[in-house]
C-alpha cells in the first residue's frame, strides 16, 4: 500500500497484540458484528508503547510518499497520535506542525475550536480507525473551512470491511467510502489482511492460531472484494 513494507505491516500488527491493543475472542462492533477481534488504540497510553506507534506512523506516512505540510489530530484519540507523531517525524529529520480540535469552543484566551498551529497548506488527517467515517468529515470540514487542503488520512488499522447494517451492507468500506466522497487516499499502518497473515504465519503463536478461522469467516461475511 503506497510504497509502506510488508514487514512493517507485519511489525505493527505482531506489537498491537504484544501491547495488548488488538485482541482476539468475541466482540460487538458499533454496527452490531460479532467481531473475532478488536483494536483499541486507548491502550497505547504509556510513554514506550505511544513512542513506538508513533514510529510505526511516522515512518507510514514518509513511506507513501503522500506530499504534506502539517498533521491535524480530531478529538479525542487523534490529539495524542497526532502529537506523537509529530514528535516521531522530527527525530526522522521532518519538523512538521501540528494542530487539534476542541469538542466545544472556547471563549477566552486564544478561543475558538482549533488548537496548535494555524491551518494551512496541505494537511493530513490521523486518527485511529476509520468507522463510521464521522470524525473525517468533521475534520476535512475544519480543514477547508480555514483554506487549508485535507490530503489524506492516516489511520493505524482499515479493518477492510462494509458498512451497514446486515441486510443493507454497502458495497464500499468505511475507509473507501471516505476516499470516494473526499477525494482523499486514506493510509493504514495494517489492514485486516496483515492480521489475517499473521496469525497464518509460520511463527504464529498457537494461541492466537486458533482464531484464524473466525477472522476468515468474519473477512468473508463483512470483507470488501
Amino acid at each position: 500500500m503506497m510504497g509502506q513494507t510488508t514487514s512493517l505491516r507485519q511489525e505493527f500488527i505482531q506489537f498491537s497484540v504484544q501491547s495488548g491493543v488488538l485482541r482476539f475472542g468475541e466482540f460487538t462492533t458499533k454496527a452490531g458484528r460479532q467481531s473475532p477481534y478488536f483494536f483499541n488504540a486507548g491502550l497505547f497510553h504509556d510513554g514506550a508503547t505511544l513512542a513506538q506507534v508513533a514510529q510505526f506512523y511516522a515512518q507510514t506516512l514518509l513511506d507513501s510518499g503522500v506530499q504534506f505540510d502539517m498533521l491535524f489530530g480530531p478529538a479525542y484519540k487523534g490529539i495524542t497520535l497526532a502529537s506523537a507523531t509529530a514528535v516521531a517525524l522530527a527525530g526522522k529529520g521532518r519538523n512538521t506542525s501540528f494542530a487539534f480540535n476542541r469538542k466545544e469552543a472556547k471563549d477566552h484566551g486564544e478561543g475558538g475550536t482549533i488548537v496548535g498551529a494555524k491551518l494551512q497548506g496541505k494537511v493530513v488527517i490521523i486518527d485511529d480507525v476509520i468507522s463510521a467515517g464521522t470524525s473525517v468529515r468533521e475534520s476535512v470540514e475544519m480543514i477547508r473551512a480555514a483554506g487549508a487542503e485535507p490530503c489524506a488520512v492516516l489511520i493505524a488499522l482499515d479493518r477492510m470491511e462494509r458498512g451497514g447494517k446486515d441486510g443493507q451492507i454497502s458495497d464500499l468500506s468505511a475507509v473507501q467510502e471516505v476516499t470516494q466522497k473526499y477525494g482523499i487516499p486514506v493510509i493504514s499502518i495494517g489492514n485486516l489482511d496483515d492480521l489475517f497473515g499473521f496469525l497464518n504465519g509460520a511463527g504464529a503463536d498457537p494461541q492466537l492460531a486458533q482464531y484464524k478461522d473466525a477472522v476468515a469467516a468474519y473477512r468473508a461475511r463483512y470483507g470488501i472484494v
